[in-house]
């Protein structure tokens, strides 16, 4: 059970979820602990030094992670978070030119969909999804198919050099208004 030393909270957007990581720094006791999404996935204890870097890996794909914990100034700490070597706000930045995220009701029930721009794998609610692609007249069609229902995100040109492929979602036919935009 988390206890109040809880310093830091960030939010991680991964293809297959996402995370919520807490890190816990007892600066009394030397304790490290990080939690993802209210699980314990490392602790250390009695750590003498109070500053330095702890790493982790999130996700199903075990995306490295590493908290870096700084002093600045007598007993104030800095608290990081690097995904993949990069800061988060790096991070995060690069995710949303290299994904598309959609998050839509499919029979009553919340799903978050992912397209990965660089190899088409579609994701939905943490899970890889069987897809078949096609290419059509103005560009490619990507099929799959959640709860009974025919999807299909279609990558068409923008005719603009600047905004390059759009990607549209469809889920029996309806087009679903883009989250990320």
């Amino acid at each position: 059970m988390m206890t109040g030393d809880v310093v830091a909270m960030w939010e991680v957007a991964l293809s297959d979820g996402v995370y919520r990581i807490e890190f816990e720094h007892g600066t009394t006791t030397g304790k490290r602990v990080v939690w993802i999404n209210g699980q314990e996935v490392l602790r250390r204890d009695w750590m003498f030094k109070l500053v330095g870097k702890e790493t982790f890996t999130v996700g199903g794909m075990e995306t490295r992670a590493t908290v870096n914990i700084e002093a600045i100034s007598g007993f104030t700490y800095e608290y990081t978070l690097e995904i993949d070597g990069k800061s988060l706000q790096k991070f995060t930045d690069n995710r949303s030119k290299a994904t598309k995220t959609w998050v839509l009701q499919v029979d009553g029930v919340d799903c978050r969909i992912v397209l990965e721009k660089d190899t088409m794998d579609v994701w939905c609610n943490g899970q890889k999804m069987e897809t078949m692609g096609e290419f059509v007249d103005d560009g490619t069609e990507t099929h799959f198919t959640v709860a009974d229902h025919e999807c299909c995100i279609k990558a068409l040109s923008s005719g603009k050099k600047r905004a390059g492929i759009v990607h549209y979602l469809m889920v029996d036919g309806e087009a679903v208004s883009n989250w990320d935009d």
